[in-house]
């Protein structure tokens, strides 16, 4: 036994060095077993008849055929295991037991998806075959409302891509995105003692340690978490958020099922390819799990209420988080005084039509410098996650979803909101294509016009519609082209969710006309001497060291001209997709070379005679010949049907 395994290991060891690659270790232990049990009958089939004719060294020299054949036999089947299943392709027994399991779950939920579709009527954009849309405005409107009704029903992840999908007006017609702007984040409360175990064990204690009371009737109930109030142990009224037991592993398979459908229609459809059907998808995913992670929002909360503490004036607020006594399941919150928004009529009433445009005014003024100035920014501000105090005071609730915006993108931005308020239809166009993504070849004059005529419709004074704006800027989006990315589509919904909280604030309210007046301000603002002083003072010292090594520069670059040591470097195939053009055609070419070659093989082989006998029907030369031409007919099929296929 001991001599055996010794063996194994040491084809294993030999195999895996004349290959030259890494190879699983069980896959190579297999086909070292298999070269040690094919040694014998090779070595009987090239043995002659009568043994004792065999001299000592025929004897050691078929020996080492033999083995040699065997190896060659168990590095061929090896080869042909990696070609067919990859090392790693295949999981482990554990793993495949745990995916076995995956995938009955996943079949079930897409079972329970393809049964609410069929409900509501949409059986027939399920069968994978491009068919007719609908022609009228009814029409669509019917669809777009069983659309709603199945997502509602389809449960958290659905419902959150139906709300996702409301904001894309570039994407879909106006019909669907008014129908899935009604879908409401709701859902029935959690009975107190499934909360009570999550707030148990993400304290670590018993709940009794660190609140003085928890109200087990909730504030709200949503469909990833629920708030309750409560009172810490000096009395401080706070808010918890606790999030629904078992939701994340729900929202983890519906997240898995829309990926692989997003796949499936940008392999399969051009308009899934044209928005980018993966990209949007996974963005979605990403923005979801944030949602799930509360220390995501915790974060935020403390980020955001940083950059309204610069301008306090705005009485903007945000609630402040305790740290200590939250983790990724439970946010505990200062609890703020006020009533919402969408429930403050007589809050309102009270405040005086002049207070509340001027309330209407710094909520403008705070997002704004959200965007443009810190660059995180609330993306979701309906009238539900908005208090209105007494004084007029306002607080933002709910900062699990935040847009986060680069510097250029927000330099963009203001360059795009400093156009519309000049009327400058070619410095606005030239901020778009900064904002978005362009393909190689765009109009740049039409775009121009385009964004003109648009200025021209909305942004004169007087234009109160806002959000009809953002639509058909959107829609000149696609039409040229341009895909948004997802931190510049954010901020197009987070002003299309606040015209409608600032027109409840104050009724008229002129969502492009106050921007405008925000955007002129600023911009005197900048040139104030105070200010200007600084961002001269803030540009020289980032331009500072490149003028400091540009004389050194300059000389080094004349002493290289002047002793002929100029050079230009010039980067091959520095684009992605003139390598993988590239290496396809070589590989092509290598498949080509290798199928001739083992044809050529063949033919000379098969012209051979019969050479050695393996046994007493089989022959060395034709086996060979007949192998080598099967490798030459697949090589040789593997390119004609590359050269032939139209994709």
């Amino acid at each position: 036994m001991p001599f055996i395994l010794g063996t194994v290991l040491v084809f294993a060891v030999v195999i895996r060095r004349l290959l030259g690659v890494r190879v699983g270790r069980v896959r190579t232990l297999l086909a070292a077993l298999l070269a040690l049990f094919t040694t014998a009958p090779v070595l009987a089939a090239l043995a002659p008849p009568d043994p004792r004719t065999v001299s000592g060294g025929e004897a050691f020299l078929l020996g080492t055929a033999a083995v040699v054949i065997s190896a060659l036999l168990a590095m061929a089947v090896l080869v042909i295991l990696e070609v067919l299943l990859p090392t790693g392709s295949l999981p482990g027994p554990v793993e495949l037991w745990r995916g076995a399991r995956r995938r009955v779950a996943r079949a079930r939920r897409y079972s329970t998806i393809v049964r609410i579709a069929l409900r509501h009527g949409l059986g027939r954009f399920l069968r994978g075959r491009p068919g007719d849309g609908p022609k009228s405005a009814v029409a669509r409107r019917r669809l777009a409302r069983s659309l709603r009704e199945s997502l509602d029903e389809a449960g958290v992840t659905f419902v959150k891509l139906g709300q996702v999908l409301s904001t894309r007006a570039e994407l879909l017609p106006a019909e669907f995105v008014e129908e899935l702007t009604a879908l409401q984040d709701r859902a029935a409360p959690v009975p107190w003692e499934s909360v009570a175990a999550v707030l148990r064990a993400e304290l670590g204690r018993p709940i009794d340690e660190a609140f003085a009371k928890v109200d087990p009737e909730p504030l709200a109930a949503a469909s990833v978490a629920q708030v309750h109030s409560a009172r810490l142990a000096d009395g401080t009224p706070v808010v918890v958020k606790i999030q629904r037991p078992g939701i994340a592993a729900v929202v983890e398979r519906d997240l898995d099922i829309l990926q692989r459908l997003a796949g499936t229609l940008e392999d399969r459809t051009s308009w899934g390819r044209s928005f980018g059907a993966r990209r949007l998808a996974l963005a979605f995913a990403e923005a979801l799990r944030e949602e799930l992670d509360f220390t995501v929002e915790r974060d935020n909360l403390q980020t955001v209420a940083a950059a309204l503490a610069t301008s306090p004036d705005r009485g903007v607020r945000v609630p402040t988080p305790y740290v200590e006594l939250s983790s990724e399941r439970v946010l505990v919150m200062e609890r703020l005084a006020g009533t919402p928004l969408g429930s403050a009529e007589s809050t309102l009433a009270g405040l005086g039509t002049e207070r509340r445009a001027a309330i209407a005014a710094n909520l403008l003024d705070s997002m704004l410098d959200q965007v443009l100035v810190h660059g995180n920014f609330h993306a979701d501000l309906h009238p539900g996650n908005l208090l209105v105090d007494d004084d007029g005071s306002l607080g933002m609730l709910d900062l699990g979803s935040v847009g986060r915006l680069d510097a250029g993108t927000r330099a963009s931005i203001g360059q795009l909101l400093g156009a519309v308020g000049r009327g400058d239809s070619v410095a606005a166009s030239d901020a778009l294509l900064q904002l978005v993504d362009r393909p190689e070849n765009v109009d740049e004059r039409e775009l121009q016009r385009a964004v003109g005529v648009l200025i021209v419709r909305y942004a004169t004074p007087g234009s109160t519609v806002g959000v009809a704006a953002v639509g058909a800027l959107l829609r000149t989006f696609t039409s040229y082209g341009l895909g948004v990315p997802a931190p510049v589509a954010a901020v197009f919904r987070a002003f299309a969710t606040l015209e409608g909280t600032l027109a409840l604030l104050r009724p008229g309210f002129d969502l492009l006309g106050q921007a405008r007046a925000a955007g002129s301000r600023r911009i005197t603002e900048a040139f104030a001497p105070d200010r200007l002083r600084g961002t001269v003072e803030e540009e020289l010292a980032a331009l500072l060291p490149t003028l400091r090594a540009l004389p050194r520069r300059i000389d080094r670059i004349g002493d290289a001209v002047e002793h002929g040591r100029l050079r230009l470097n010039v980067r091959l195939f520095a684009d992605d997709r003139d390598r993988l053009l590239v290496i396809g055609l070589l590989h092509q070419a290598l498949l080509t070379i290798i199928g001739a070659t083992c044809g050529v093989m063949a033919a000379l082989l098969l012209g051979s005679g019969n050479g050695p006998r393996l046994s007493t029907g089989v022959a060395l030369f034709p086996l060979l010949g007949y192998g080598l031409l099967i490798v030459a007919v697949v090589l040789v099929l593997r390119v004609l049907v590359v050269i032939f296929r139209r994709d």
